[in-house]
């Protein structure tokens, strides 16, 4: 009966060590398990990570309008001769950044720093340095300062997003409200979230850490003390965090740094030669798919690197270098954040067939050359600022990689340009019959002598043409 009762006792005590084992072995997380557990404490990560973490101050000089009762002789007699003429105020804003490199580099989101004039950073130990704009990039809301003066800074490792899972705790580290450095605690709420409105790419990671304004450019780190998101926006409908935040994923960062290595202000993005569109529900089930997923081949630039692996008009793009494709921003994510000179397996569903296709990723050419002019004279077209269509070009102006022809690219306020309803990114066709194919062309057109003027068009697809007498 001892024996027996033994024997059970070994085969209940094997058959937990066993199951432990497997639970080791299926998965290295663990939940707490005991109240002991649940007192452990974040404060050694934070005293890790917390001195890379700063504040950002930006300052903009911004130029008020003159009153529409400057020089009114009443006015100026009870005001002065100054009543009403434009004067110069500073605009200041704060935002977070995180020290991505001992020699100073602090990653920060482009929207805190946008248009300043002057860049400040403070540390958490109070110590402030002046810092130098070395690169912005508005489709990812990403933008990287020097620290003028350098010295030996703590920083923080970058991590891989694409190991994070659902309910993985994370830490953001930022300064909302200006109130100083706060550190809140949550878990990772989705991945690949799309958020309309603050980048290109709508391939962010979610998380219910408090962010709050001031936050956008901190760090979201995991339990490893790597920096694995920069803290962007909040989804809210008070200004206050109602638990739905956003973080752009650090390989981005990584991508802009590469950038920044290879002495770019701008960042450097790979060129596929090829224009892609939503699956729609319509479009997976006329091809037989499933559900919706990946993302359509809408247009092949002709010499580009899509042309050349292969890829076809009507191709559905399903997975990049083994990463599911599941929409077409995260196509654009997987992309930017694949490198430069480098092949991609791309995997894609082509004619009822699932093929593998290399393609090599470059920076877009800018053949021919962009020729940037700025149209004068008395022509309607004064004010326009114009550049010859490049793949380097259009993928500047996320137009299609398939575009040829003359682009404007900015329009003076109040000029001709302006008033007639030129746009930026507008493409221009015909003036008075002759086709438009460079800007050369077009600036000898704006300078003829026209007693009416007629000209296309093309404004996102959508050709329109104008008469002016």
């Amino acid at each position: 009966m001892k024996f027996t009762l033994r024997l059970f006792s070994f085969i209940v005590i094997a058959t937990a060590a066993a199951g432990s084992v497997l639970a080791s072995a299926q998965s290295t997380k663990l939940v707490p398990q005991s109240a002991e557990q649940i007192r452990f404490s974040y404060a050694p990560l934070v005293k890790k990570i917390a001195p890379a973490v700063v504040n950002v101050y930006a300052a903009r000089q911004v130029r008020q309008r003159r009153s529409p009762f400057a020089g009114d002789p009443f006015f100026e007699q009870f005001f002065g001769r100054s009543f009403g003429q434009p004067r110069q105020r500073t605009e200041r804003s704060l935002g977070s950044g995180v020290i991505v490199g001992g020699n100073g580099l602090v990653v920060t989101n482009n929207h805190v720093i946008e248009g300043a004039d002057e860049v400040k950073i403070a540390l958490s130990d109070g110590r402030e340095f002046a810092a130098d704009i070395v690169l912005i990039d508005k489709r990812s809301d990403l933008a990287v300062l020097r620290v003028q003066e350098p010295e030996d800074f703590p920083t923080v490792p970058l991590g891989n997003p694409d190991e994070l899972e659902v309910g993985d705790l994370v830490l953001a580290i930022g300064n909302p409200f200006g109130v100083g450095q706060t550190v809140t605690s949550g878990i990772v709420s989705a991945l690949a979230r799309s958020q309309g409105g603050v980048d290109d790419f709508g391939f962010f990671i979610q998380t219910d850490a408090s962010i709050n304004p001031g936050n956008s450019g901190g760090a979201l780190v995991n339990m490893q003390g790597e920096l694995i998101g920069i803290n962007t926006s909040i989804f809210t409908r008070s200004g206050g965090s109602n638990g739905i935040g956003f973080a752009v994923p650090s390989d981005m960062v990584r991508v802009v740094l590469e950038s920044v290595n290879l002495g770019s202000s701008t960042l450097l993005r790979p060129w596929v030669g090829a224009d892609f569109q939503a699956v729609t529900p319509d479009i997976s089930e006329s091809l037989g798919m499933d559900r919706p997923r990946g993302a359509l081949v809408a247009g092949v630039a002709k010499g580009g690197p899509a042309e050349a692996a292969g890829m076809r008009l009507g191709d559905i793009v399903l997975e990049l270098d083994g990463n599911p494709v599941e929409h077409i921003n995260a196509l654009g994510y997987r992309l930017a954040t694949a490198g430069l000179d480098r092949t991609v397996d791309v995997k894609v569903l082509s004619q009822d067939q699932e093929k593998t296709l290399q393609i090599r990723l470059q920076v877009a050419p800018e053949d021919p050359p962009r020729d940037l002019l700025k149209l004068t004279g008395r022509s309607p077209f004064a004010g326009a600022e114009i550049a010859n269509i490049s793949p380097r070009v259009a993928s500047e102006l996320e137009m299609r990689a398939s575009l040829t022809g003359v682009v404007i690219m900015n329009v003076e306020r109040g000029s001709p340009a302006q008033r007639i309803g030129l746009r930026p990114k507008d493409i221009l066709l015909e003036v008075n019959e002759e086709r438009v194919s460079n800007t050369r062309q077009m600036q000898k057109l704006s300078q003829a002598r026209f007693r009416a003027w007629k000209f296309t068009i093309d404004r996102d697809g959508r050709q329109f043409t104008r008469v002016l007498r």
